[in-house]
């Protein structure tokens, strides 16, 4: 895989993608416990959406699949002028190209997003910051900001853990990211991603988990083709994490307990 490919940046809109894919996780102490599971996402191109929206998209509408701006940042109506605002806060005032939101869409009307990836760009293409929003099963989010001279496609990038996700670890240790696109440098954005976060406590490496998915624009077809796949396919999501809990209980897995609030706060590495 060849993780220098750019988003596309060309005089040509940028069109909504639909991934489908994989999503990965595996325990290593104080027991071995993994899950691989099928999944699709959306990656959604915010700043050409602004001016040419998508109608195969039901954006803030209803619908068996809809994305819905509130269910993102601080849950103002534009979830853009929210990024941008964080980005400005943060000092990072070059993203003025395209943003690119990997996140999973509501399904008949329920929303429920583990983690959602916003790729800021700069007007030339290059990354100029990634921001990995978290959600946690107590209605708590918190965004990890990612920047500076260390950021590209590939790169291992690190954040130290400051939320509350699985009552199964503490909140102490640091995440590893890694992120991979490939594809056409065109307005299509056909290709591959891969999302990587790797958690490490002061053993060493505790979580390995990883999404993935081939990319092909947004369509009917295509998202008929996964709804037929994976009809309730966030249902599933709250359904298998439950279940994967009862698991590592019934294998005596610690138990730590309920997180904070929710929060739209960002903090850098």
């Amino acid at each position: 895989m060849n993780p220098s490919a750019a988003t596309p940046t060309g005089s040509v809109p940028a069109r909504p993608q639909l991934g489908i894919g994989r999503v990965r996780h595996e325990r290593l102490r104080p027991t071995h416990h993994a899950f691989d599971y099928p999944t699709w996402f959306l990656l959604l191109p915010l700043r050409a959406l602004r001016s040419q929206p998508e109608p195969t998209l039901r954006r803030n509408r209803r619908g068996w699949v809809s994305f819905h701006d509130a269910d993102h940042g601080d849950g103002r109506a534009d979830c853009l002028a929210w990024v941008d605002e964080l980005l400005r806060s943060e000092g990072i005032t070059d993203a003025q190209g395209e943003v690119w939101l990997h996140t999973y869409p509501r399904m008949l009307g329920v929303a429920f997003k583990p983690v959602s990836f916003w790729y800021c760009h700069r007007s030339d293409g290059a990354l100029a910051a990634i921001v990995a929003e978290v959600n946690n099963t107590f209605g708590g989010r918190h965004c990890y900001l990612l920047a500076g001279p260390d950021l590209a496609w590939g790169r291992e990038l690190v954040a130290r853990k400051q939320f509350h996700v699985s009552p199964f670890c503490l909140v102490e240790g640091g995440y590893r990211f890694r992120f991979l696109r490939t594809g056409d440098a065109g307005s299509d954005g056909s290709g591959r991603t891969v999302a990587r976060i790797d958690h490490d406590d002061a053993e060493g490496p505790l979580l390995l988990t990883s999404v993935s998915g081939d990319l092909a624009p947004l369509t009917a077809a295509r998202l008929r083709h996964a709804l037929w796949r994976m009809p309730l396919m966030t249902l599933g999501v709250i359904a298998r994490i439950h279940w994967q809990a009862l698991r590592l209980l019934i294998k005596r897995v610690p138990f730590f307990g309920k997180g904070p609030a929710a929060t739209p706060s960002a903090h850098a590495p």
